[in-house]
């Protein structure tokens, strides 16, 4: 397929596109993938639904888009999405933003639970070809909001709801979850891209090293880098294995391009006890050994983290009463306060000018086991 056309935020023209190549480009505002690797294809079909979810290959069947095509799907909706401005507008079309960006959702029930009516449903543009995640999904439209409405495990479910809990009680920026049946709902932290959500591989591809990541966000921001560390310490604290660069990142002004914050913690659904139950101890965390090897390594990650709060039972018994989910709470409390013991361990060792090779024996030493 040859693209010839422009690349938008709102109407404003970021890029041109002649022959899949980008041509004319406002940096500043461009896409942060795109400013990294000007692969405008890789762009596209990085936006594209999962393929590999049942209900997307439901979805793409109603829709009569080939199973195989990412980049048809989502030039169907001209690539817009519901977290961010962008999109594409083809050669010889005369669109404006408020022509592609989503009012409805006809696919919502197919895309969520593979629901047989709406299959029947003549096509009408949905913000399901640009829905990407592995877990079936779909955004829901309430009182003009829309919300990321997941499916899940009583224990994923139960993962998502209690991280959000603990990390607002501990003050960090957390997206917002709520229970909705056999659901977790959460509203669009972008407000219908008011801002843009770049997720992290359009600055640092697949690299999810913690020193590199940490080290490139202090370069644009201490305050961005701050908020990274609080996000991997999460993850260390209740052992969330699936952090990667799709499902951190940051927020961007529309108008000029400039990264605010990072987006609030999101995406926890497996963590805690979701995939089994982790020995309690935690004496040989691998998360918990990566953290601390930053912190050892960059001096500026381990003044941040000695200001971070811990938890405390209390703390705990809250957040997990808070979802109406039943789970082992004396499990949980021992694992997610022996993990903050090891951490303050680590730290308090960093602290006392443990030199940074006793810290690197540590971290070998837990890797070996």
């Amino acid at each position: 397929m040859q693209l010839n056309g422009e690349i938008r935020s709102r109407d404003t023209v970021v890029g041109g596109v002649r022959h899949g190549r980008l041509v004319e480009c406002d940096r500043a505002r461009l896409p942060l993938f795109l400013q990294r690797t000007g692969d405008v294809e890789a762009w596209l079909r990085g936006r594209a639904i999962d393929a590999h979810r049942s209900n997307s290959r439901l979805l793409k069947r109603a829709l009569r888009i080939a199973q195989g095509d990412d980049l048809d799907a989502v030039l169907r909706v001209h690539a817009a999405t519901i977290t961010d401005a962008y999109w594409f507008c083809a050669e010889g079309e005369a669109l404006t933003y408020d022509d592609v960006r989503f009012k409805e959702n006809p696919f919502a029930a197919l895309a969520l639970r593979g629901d047989p009516d709406s299959f029947n449903k003549n096509y009408a543009p949905t913000p399901e070809l640009t829905n990407i995640g592995s877990y079936e999904k779909c955004w829901l439209l309430r009182d003009n909001a829309w919300w990321m409405v997941k499916q899940g495990s009583d224990l994923e479910r139960f993962s998502e709801l209690f991280i959000c809990r603990l990390g607002q009680a501990l003050g960090f920026p957390m997206a917002e979850y709520f229970a909705e049946d056999d659901t977790v709902i959460s509203p669009d932290f972008t407000q219908h891209a008011t801002m843009n959500f770049e997720s992290a591989d359009g600055i640092m591809g697949d690299d999810e090293d913690y020193l590199r990541n940490f080290d490139v966000f202090y370069g644009i921001s201490p305050q961005l880098a701050r908020e990274y560390l609080q996000i991997i310490y999460m993850d260390a604290l209740c052992f969330n294995m699936d952090r990667h660069t799709k499902n951190y990142g940051v927020l961007r002004d529309v108008d000029s391009g400039e990264i605010l914050s990072m987006a609030p913690n999101f995406d926890n659904n497996i963590a805690l006890f979701a995939r089994g139950l982790p020995k309690l101890e935690r004496a040989h965390d691998k998360l918990i050994a990566l953290f601390c090897e930053l912190l050892a390594e960059d001096e500026r990650a381990l003044a941040f983290a000695k200001e971070f709060p811990t938890p405390t039972p209390q703390m705990i018994a809250a957040c997990a009463q808070a979802t109406d989910i039943a789970v082992d709470l004396d499990a949980l409390h021992t694992f997610v306060m022996n993990g903050s013991a090891q951490l303050q361990t680590h730290m308090q060792a960093l602290t006392m000018d443990v030199p940074a090779q006793a810290a690197r024996l540590v971290f070998d030493q837990t890797m070996s086991m």
